[in-house]
């Protein structure tokens, strides 16, 4: 699943800043290197290229947000990535991976159901199942090492799946690349969590907001993503090629 719980990120970017300050003797800034020339320099208004054979008529919008989460990665999420990192042990890092992981397979298990995908459906039970036991909560991946293999599905896929358009590109505030189909499905499982609240956080709000920050750190410390670190001009249109072309792929398994 593209892990975006979009309701606590947006929670979570507020908390995050505030975190920062405490996190400067281990803020870890990559730096951002500009490209070298312009787009200009390379791309002609009159001719069609296939980096930009992507619905996006948001793009002013989307270029804006792509920048906004640029620098908010950079100055924000990735200094409290860099403190939790230097806390935590490496064994332990694997562990909260691992739990966040198997909370994911009840997501991936309910569109494989809606999807009607049967082999999907008992091998992300079946890893959730042992997972869940054997390996405690889900702290430890028993299930890989005996063959049974990640699978990936989320509510965007199940829209897919069903026929609903893709719609326009959407660069998502603090969650990046999207599409107003994938947005759609993401709103819509994490009201489901929120509604399901299978750990009970209306009765022990005292662990929501830990429990928020930690999956959102873990979901960025997942991901090797970083902005601008090419310093090419077409970054932008690249992700957005890449990020379309890879939902086509997985909705098409």
């Amino acid at each position: 699943m593209i892990k975006k719980h979009l309701v606590f990120f947006m929670f979570v970017s507020l908390v995050l800043f505030l975190l920062t300050t405490g996190c400067s003797s281990v803020q870890v800034k990559p730096d951002i290197t500009p490209a070298k020339r312009s787009v200009e320099d390379y791309v002609k208004d009159d001719v069609d290229y296939t980096i930009k054979a992507v619905y996006d008529p948001w793009e002013g919008f989307n270029r804006v947000m792509y920048k906004f989460n640029a620098q908010f990665d950079n100055y924000v999420f990735l200094p409290v990535l860099g403190a939790y990192k230097f806390i935590m042990p490496d064994f332990a890092e694997t562990g909260v991976s691992n739990f966040f992981n198997n909370i994911d397979e009840v997501f991936t298990l309910a569109n494989s159901m809606l999807q009607l995908k049967a082999e999907k459906s008992f091998q992300t039970a079946g890893r959730f199942i042992l997972n869940s036991t054997i390996g405690i909560l889900g702290l430890i991946d028993v299930a890989t090492p005996m063959g049974i293999p990640v699978q990936d599905e989320d509510f965007g896929q199940t829209l897919g799946y069903y026929g609903v358009g893709q719609g326009p590109y959407f660069v998502v505030p603090f969650l990046g690349p999207s599409n107003l189909r994938d947005f759609t499905g993401t709103v819509t499982e994490t009201v489901a969590f929120m509604v399901v609240d299978p750990f009970n956080f209306d009765q022990n709000s005292e662990y929501e907001i830990p429990y928020m920050l930690l999956d959102a750190i873990d979901t960025r410390n997942q991901v090797s993503f970083r902005y601008y670190m090419t310093g090419s001009p077409f970054e932008y249109e690249m992700v957005r090629l890449l990020y379309d072309k890879a939902r086509k792929v997985m909705i098409d398994n």
